[in-house]
């Protein structure tokens, strides 16, 4: 369980505020994102929110800049006009929807920016938080291995706020879910 230290939060019901890096990567270690901590190098736009009850944490949303010039599969977003939901992770599942609705109301507007994208694991989840949330799913993406970490690729969703108009071609089908599951 995740204690947060600072008094002015004792008894105040429910927040949501700006948290160090440090607590969101204990709340992520804690609750077992399978991504574990943010670890990345800080391009630009990072900040990382806490859901707090009661004074203790039960959700974390962390934003990063993107690793990457250009989104993978959604050629309208790159370094410039977008940031990315880089994690999403609560102690328990009904919270993470409440996160990102938070995150995307309160934090994704303060960057000014006109994209918000998060990469899903398209073999440890539905998307249905995303989906239920508003956001278009915009193409598949499988990565290699992590050059800094060693970590094996992971095949991935990627995930858009706002949705495009229909009339905008991403420029990528994406794959049906029988051909996700031969390629495994």
């Amino acid at each position: 369980m995740i204690q947060q230290q600072t008094s002015m939060l004792d008894g105040a019901g429910v927040v949501w505020r700006a948290i160090p890096l440090e607590d969101a990567n204990r709340a992520l270690e804690a609750w077992g994102h399978k991504m574990g901590p943010l670890r990345r190098p800080c391009f630009a736009d990072t900040a990382n929110h806490g859901l707090i009850h009661d004074g203790r944490m039960v959700a974390v949303a962390c934003t990063a800049g993107l690793i990457q010039n250009a989104v993978a599969g959604f050629p309208l977003a790159n370094r410039e006009n977008a940031v990315e939901l880089a994690r999403l992770c609560a102690e328990r599942p009904g919270l993470c929807r409440v996160a990102l609705r938070l995150w995307r109301e309160f934090t994704w507007p303060t960057f000014g920016r006109t994209y918000a994208v998060s990469y899903q694991d398209a073999d440890l989840h539905t998307g249905n938080v995303y989906r239920f949330d508003g956001w278009q799913r915009v193409s598949y993406s499988a990565s290699g291995t992590d050059t800094r970490s060693g970590r094996e690729g992971r095949r991935k969703w990627v995930w858009v706020w706002p949705p495009t108009p229909p009339a905008v071609d991403t420029g990528h089908a994406l794959p049906s879910p029988r051909d996700l599951a031969e390629r495994t």
